[in-house]
């Protein structure tokens, strides 16, 4: 989900685009799809462009029945498909929410209605839509312990802050979920288990559109900007793509607005934001291969590494780069390593008689022939360090699959992500070689 910082946004603000390299098998014959077609057209809404289809990298995904043009029309899914607290606050669910104190999030009430229309099965009107969702997600929330410990380390930190919240976001909910007990038979905590509302969860985290905030008393004050889309949730992701989507308050529809041209029969795209491959694991549980906003992260413990040991200012050029937000966000990218990579490099590499020299450097003047040749030097030592670290991570995985048949698939997409990383690494140690010719 996604909108400015905190747990909105996160929401997927998403574009479209029509290119995929093969076309996709039609999925429309299978009787899920054929369900929920019916159940939205009773819902006013009967889509002539797209229709299901499975296609080669990206899996489930729709597909274009026609030519698609600039500017055009792709999708427009009636308010009465969309699956908001609006909804949630209709239903039986409604005279809880409105009681409870202090007032639930609109976050939690949508994981509680969807845990428990699933639990309805075919008693929820909502079934159609919860047959296609899902059953098992890949966010790092859901991995097995030993495979996040292979996840890169800013990455790793993440995934475990994340579990830690989803914890306490169910731990901080059972009460809530003992005071719906009068509506179900059996014990509400055969109903609302951890993996229950780890499932609901993480249906919102992966799924959700945006929509206007819709501040209401019996809620908390966290926005309520999430809603969930049938059918226009089985667009793909692509980072390369434009469109104009939003939920147009006229025609109270979420419409999406092609800015891109699409061929017959190829798949349809959307773009969650210009995301790197961590936070697309992070939050959506996918690697995008050749994705031009992938990168490789630079910690601080990696850059004193390999700063010399005998180097009595080191400390204050850490401080130096702390006070001027220049100690994160050190990447290595497609075109090589960052610009703040290298100017934070380039003050590190100062000595004594240039150290008064820090601001220019952070300004990104040339100090000395030396200090550049110094920088690019240590930048290429980081990078073969790097190198050298994630081949030793994807024979450990290799090794892994081997041993943990039960694994496969959360080591397979682990995989993926070290190996655009091992591209863009080789990548950059070629662009830096190039630049350090200019000093030889």
């Amino acid at each position: 989900m996604k909108k400015g910082g905190g747990r909105t946004s996160r929401i997927r603000r998403r574009k479209l685009f029509g290119n995929s390299e093969s076309r996709g098998v039609n999925e429309s014959y299978k009787p899920e799809f054929i369900e929920l077609r019916k159940w939205l057209k009773d819902r006013k809404f009967e889509d002539t462009n797209l229709i299901p289809a499975h296609f080669p990298g990206t899996g489930r995904g729709l597909m274009s029945k026609t030519s698609l043009q600039e500017g055009q029309m792709v999708i427009a899914l009636p308010e009465s498909c969309l699956l908001t607290t609006d909804t949630v606050l209709q239903s039986y669910l409604g005279p809880y929410i409105a009681k409870w104190q202090p007032p639930p999030s609109p976050l939690l009430a949508l994981c509680t209605f969807l845990v428990s229309e699933k639990r309805a099965g075919d008693r929820s009107p909502w079934k159609p839509y919860l047959e296609v969702l899902p059953q098992t997600y890949t966010c790092p929330v859901c991995l097995e312990p030993e495979v996040v410990n292979l996840l890169p380390r800013p990455l790793k930190a993440k995934a475990r802050e994340q579990r830690t919240r989803v914890r306490e976001f169910f731990s901080s909910s059972r009460d809530f979920f003992s005071s719906l007990q009068p509506l179900f038979p059996e014990a509400v905590e055969s109903i609302f288990s951890y993996s229950a509302l780890l499932w609901a969860w993480c249906t919102v985290n992966t799924r959700a559109v945006y929509v206007k905030p819709r501040p209401r008393q019996c809620f908390s004050a966290e926005p309520d900007t999430c809603a969930l889309a049938p059918y226009l949730d089985l667009l793909n992701h692509s980072p390369t793509v434009q469109v104009k989507a939003a939920f147009n308050e006229e025609s109270r529809c979420y419409e999406i607005r092609t800015a891109t041209s699409c061929r017959k029969y190829e798949e349809v795209f959307i773009c969650y934001g210009p995301h790197d491959n961590h936070r697309l694991l992070l939050e959506y549980g996918f690697v995008s291969t050749h994705n031009p906003h992938a990168c490789v992260y630079v910690s601080k413990d990696i850059l004193v590494k390999y700063l010399p040991s005998t180097d009595e200012q080191m400390n204050k050029k850490i401080s130096i780069l702390k006070d001027h937000n220049f100690i994160e966000n050190l990447t290595f990218g497609w075109d090589g390593p960052s610009w703040r990579l290298l100017t934070a490099l380039k003050l590190l590499c100062l000595g004594p008689e240039d150290f008064t020299c820090w601001k220019k450097v952070l300004l990104g003047e040339i100090i000395s022939d030396a200090n550049e040749k110094t920088g690019l030097d240590m930048a290429q030592k980081i990078c073969h360090y790097f190198i050298e670290e994630t081949n030793a991570v994807l024979q450990k995985i290799s090794h892994m699959k081997d041993e943990e048949a039960a694994l496969i698939n959360q080591l397979t997409l682990v995989e993926a992500l070290w190996a655009e990383e091992l591209k863009i690494l080789q990548t950059s140690a070629e662009t830096l070689a190039g630049l350090q010719t200019a000093f030889t």
